[in-house]
C-alpha cells in the first residue's frame, strides 16, 4: 500500500511517480512539498525533480525547501487562493468528454504518472472538453492512494490537480510546457472508491507562461479541492 510521506527531513519521489521519464510528476511534487506547510501553500518548481532519490527538506522561515546537493528543487510556502470554480460538471458527461482527450493521440509524455495512457498503474485522469473552455474526466482513486488515516494522500490530489490544467490550455497537445507552480488548497481528503470528477479551465496567457485552474468535486458536486497552475513553455529538446 502506498503512504503518506512522513514529515521527516528527507523525502523521495519514486520512480512509479514520474511526469517526463526521467522525473518527477510536477503536482506530485508539489504536494510532497506542501506537507510541511499548513493550509493552502504554493509550490514553485525549481528544477526537474529526480526519481529515486533522497531530497532534504530545508526550512527557511515560513519555506520549506526540497533540495538535492545544492539544488532547489521545489520551494513551498503558506498561500491564500482566491479562485472560484464552476458548478460542477455532470460525471456522466464528464466520462464522455474523457473519450476526447487529446493526449489520446498528442501526448508528450504518456507514461505520465497522472494522465499518461501508456501507464496502467496511474491516475489515468484524461481530461476532455465539455464545453468551450472546460474539460473534465471522472476519478475513483484507489484503496493503495489511501494514507495511514485511511483518506487518500493529499500528495494525490496535488497530483490530480497538475495535468488536467495543462490539458485545458487552448494549444493543449501541441505547446510544449511544464509545470513551473502550482497554489492549491485541499478542502476534504476523499476515500478510497469515491466518485470524484476533476475540472480545468483556462485563464491567461502572457508570452511563454501560461495559468489555469482545476479543481476536484465529489458525488454531490461540492468543491473538495482546488488549484491555480503555472505552466512554462521550454524547449522540447530537453526531454528527447
Amino acid at each position: 500500500m502506498l503512504h503518506t510521506p512522513p514529515m521527516s527531513e528527507t523525502v523521495t519521489i519514486a520512480a512509479r511517480y514520474n511526469g517526463p521519464p526521467k522525473s518527477g510528476n510536477g503536482g506530485y511534487t508539489c504536494g510532497l512539498a506542501a506537507h510541511f506547510i499548513d493550509g493552502p501553500a504554493e509550490v514553485s518548481l525549481r528544477a526537474p525533480p529526480p526519481l529515486d532519490t533522497a531530497l532534504d527538506v530545508v526550512r527557511e522561515d515560513a519555506r520549506v525547501v526540497l533540495r538535492y546537493a545544492d539544488k532547489d528543487v521545489a520551494i513551498a510556502k503558506p498561500a491564500a487562493l482566491d479562485l472560484t470554480a464552476p458548478p460542477a460538471p455532470d460525471r456522466a458527461g464528464a466520462t464522455r468528454a474523457a473519450q476526447n482527450f487529446l493526449g489520446h493521440t498528442r501526448h508528450t509524455f504518456p507514461g505520465c504518472f497522472v494522465c499518461g495512457q501508456n501507464n496502467p498503474h496511474g491516475l489515468r485522469i484524461f481530461n476532455g472538453p465539455v464545453r468551450e473552455g472546460l474539460t473534465a474526466a471522472p476519478w475513483t482513486p484507489a484503496a493503495e492512494l489511501a494514507a495511514k488515516d485511511g483518506m487518500i494522500g493529499a500528495e494525490f490530489l496535488w497530483a490530480a490537480l497538475d495535468c488536467p490544467s495543462y490539458w485545458a490550455l487552448p494549444n493543449a497537445g501541441d505547446l510544449m510546457a511544464v509545470l513551473g507552480r502550482l497554489t492549491a488548497a485541499i478542502g476534504r481528503r476523499p476515500k478510497p472508491g469515491e466518485q470524484l470528477t476533476v475540472a480545468a479551465w483556462p485563464l491567461s496567457a502572457e508570452g511563454k507562461k501560461h495559468s489555469a485552474a482545476s479543481a476536484i468535486y465529489d458525488e454531490t458536486g461540492a468543491v473538495i479541492a482546488r488549484a491555480e497552475a503555472l505552466w512554462i513553455e521550454v524547449d522540447p529538446e530537453r526531454f528527447r
